[in-house]
């Protein structure tokens, strides 16, 4: 199980890294050296890998995603080729807040795919299970046990016995019929 929380983990870093880079650079206008987006990617795995240990809501979801997407603004900001000295289109209080939109739309996204998907495999695997199971049920071979009565007239069969085996009725479906 640790090894497809390990794959989930490393796409989801894959994707999130990538997608909150191209964001950063679009509302920074500088790009991203090629080793800090590597380097960005490390970190965003192992957080996603201990978050995946269960399933989470979307209100922990939000914070984690918060607070990588601020960890991550800060790496960018500082591998920017060249480092940036001033923002795009002349604005500082502009550009700073349209920065913190981009980051912050893409921690909502970051948060709502994990949660569906999370909630998605959940289903998924749920439902593999049921069907394995009821596959292994309905193709099991029918075991049948016979039951034999003690011996008439044997006194080694305590009369406590005798008298449970008359009162006790087996009835019930036939030994070969089967429902699941």
């Amino acid at each position: 199980m640790h090894v497809l929380r390990l794959m989930r983990a490393a796409v989801f870093a894959v994707v999130c890294v990538t997608v909150s880079m191209a964001m950063h650079t679009l509302a920074q206008g500088a790009p991203v050296a090629p080793g800090v987006l590597a380097g960005a990617m490390p970190p965003v795995a192992v957080g996603a890998f201990f978050l995946a240990r269960r399933q989470r809501g979307l209100g922990v979801l939000m914070g984690a995603g918060f607070a990588t997407q601020y960890g991550l603004h800060l790496w960018f900001s500082a591998g920017m080729v060249p480092p940036p000295t001033e923002h795009p289109h002349g604005g500082g209080l502009s550009a700073g807040l349209f920065m913190l939109l981009v980051h912050v739309a893409t921690a909502l996204l970051s948060a709502y795919w994990l949660e569906r998907g999370e909630s998605g495999l959940a289903v998924i695997l749920r439902l593999l299970v049921a069907s394995v199971l009821t596959l292994l049920v309905w193709r099991a071979p029918v075991i049948a046990h016979r039951v034999t009565p003690p011996a008439r007239g044997d006194d080694r069969v305590p009369l406590v016995t005798r008298l449970l085996t008359a009162a006790v009725s087996r009835r019930g479906p036939p030994a070969g019929f089967s429902v699941i």
